[in-house]
């Protein structure tokens, strides 16, 4: 299985995923032998529809104020320290 998913496994670890990879392929094989003759499929585990909320223009904040607030600005937007180094 390995070679045909084109996985490269460490030498120390084949045959302990071996085995995990059998009890996977038989525990497959025991969910296909199970009848489901006449059950609905499930697309999805909720089977209720989310709630949306109404979709009505409400007042935002003013961006003037909002950066006003803040320690350190660039035009529109708010200056952060720079934590990714690259």
């Amino acid at each position: 299985v390995a070679v045909l998913a084109r996985l490269r496994l460490p030498e120390d670890q084949l045959e302990r995923l071996t085995a995990q990879m059998g009890d996977i392929l038989r525990y497959m094989e025991t969910l296909g032998e199970c009848d489901t003759q006449g059950v609905e499929p499930l697309y999805g585990p909720v089977e209720h529809a989310t709630p949306l909320r109404a979709d009505e223009a409400v007042k935002t904040f003013d961006r003037a104020e909002i950066l006003s607030q803040a320690p350190e600005t660039d035009g529109a937007f708010f200056v952060v320290p720079k934590i990714v180094a690259g």
